[in-house]
């Protein structure tokens, strides 16, 4: 009763939080940072810029909907099939985010964004699933090439990732990391070829050569709110499953989690590179939002364990407040199977996955750091007696697997 207690109460912060935008002060504005898999992702190159190029699309109107109803001032989509031309980011933003899309809700301006490649889909040209196939033509459901793509995906940038801001973007200082080397990282937990005697050999020597870290990219993108700088570090690590005993797709979600970890911590952020040449992580004291589908959960689920502790147990990370729903809750009863036996609370629950295995998860995530005090933190996942339960549902779900994870905090803005 009193887990239910403390959930109610959370949930009616949320609601509230629902219906008063982020206000700004004179020295500090509360600012509302999200994160959202929202399955944007489509089975053919050119599909999702087609879907969002005119108002109609009957997923991207939910998943808009959704949005309207946290109103964050800082989103992260994942799953979002990224085109060089940005025309599924723009037409996002301009014919859902923007239109209202029920009575009650009002349409969201975000009108700085970003995307940029993803390694998903871009094959390295070597057999890195050692099946002894090798098919470098990109096509729906070819799996032979996603699986030696460097990162999974039928076509370059499926499954990519978004930023939508109200606040300015500083474009000209935003890194990237999707070209970092996967050796390049000390102590890095290369896959082992339980075959062989010889340690972390899954990958021969020359696929270490361009084998990378991230399965999607990894990406600081600055938002400048007032005159202070938030660290905007958003990825998508690889799911932890879908390989064999070398366990290549675990341990490299474990490092994909790493790397944000050492990037916040001067003293071991010395060996990173980014994409442009650039070395280092933060400096001491940068404000910083660590956001994305972590893909582990840090009790249940198949991710290493203490994969995401390494985030959530980092001194400079604020873990004070933790985002949960009724919702989640709920579900984890009705459905049971592997939830029953789970040892994470459900309240934090942030994916509805399949009832067998491994059941609902906490997925997703927005971490700040320390010095940005939490004002309040909730994940979108209504009860099934509420209205607004249509908007997430469940399989097969009208908008993601994942709900919408949403976290405030104060900035102060003069410097």
């Amino acid at each position: 009763m009193r887990r239910f207690a403390w959930v109610l109460l959370a949930v009616m912060a949320l609601m509230a939080a629902t219906l008063t935008p982020a206000t700004a002060g004179s020295s500090q504005d509360t600012v509302r940072f999200a994160t959202f898999n929202a399955s944007l992702n489509r089975n053919f190159d050119g599909q999702l810029q087609a879907d969002l190029s005119a108002p109609g699309n009957q997923q991207a109107e939910v998943i808009a909907e959704i949005v309207q109803r946290t109103r964050p001032d800082v989103l992260l989509v994942n799953e979002f099939d990224y085109d060089a031309g940005g025309v599924a980011l723009d037409g996002f933003a301009d014919n859902y985010l923007a239109v209202a899309q029920a009575p009650d809700v009002s349409g969201i301006e975000y009108p700085y964004r970003y995307a940029a490649p993803s390694n998903t889909g871009i094959h390295s040209g070597f057999d890195l699933d050692n099946d002894g196939n090798i098919d470098p033509v990109p096509a729906p459901f070819n799996f032979i090439y996603a699986n030696d793509a460097y990162g999974f995906g039928w076509f370059p940038g499926q499954f990519g990732m978004a930023v939508y801001s109200k606040y300015p973007i500083d474009f000209d200082a935003i890194r990237t990391f999707q070209l970092f080397l996967w050796k390049d990282m000390p102590g890095a937990l290369l896959p082992d070829d339980p075959n062989t005697p010889e340690p972390g050999d899954w990958y021969s020597p020359e696929e270490l050569e361009v084998v990378r870290l991230s399965s999607k990219s990894h990406w600081d993108v600055p938002i400048e709110i007032g005159e202070k700088t938030v660290h905007f570090l958003v990825s998508h690590p690889t799911p932890p499953v879908f390989d064999g005993p070398e366990d290549r797709n675990g341990t490299r979600n474990f490092d994909e989690i790493r790397f944000w970890a050492d990037y916040v911590s001067p003293g071991k952020s010395g060996y990173i590179y980014d994409d442009e040449g650039g070395v280092g992580g933060l400096k001491p004291g940068d404000l910083f939002v660590i956001a994305g589908d972590q893909n582990s959960d840090p009790l249940d689920g198949d991710s290493i364990p203490g994969a995401i502790q390494q985030l959530i147990e980092h001194p400079l990370v604020n873990t004070k407040v933790t985002p949960s729903s009724l919702g989640a809750v709920q579900q984890s009863e009705l459905q049971g199977g592997a939830n029953e036996t789970h040892l994470s609370d459900p309240a934090f629950d942030t994916a509805d996955f399949s009832d067998t295995a491994p059941g609902n998860l906490r997925a997703d995530y927005v971490l700040p750091r320390k010095t940005l005090q939490i004002e309040d933190a909730g994940v979108f996942w209504p009860l099934n007696t509420d209205p607004l339960f249509d908007l997430v549902g469940t399989f097969p779900f009208p908008s993601s697997d994942h709900r919408l994870v949403w976290v405030d905090v104060t900035v102060p803005t003069a410097k």
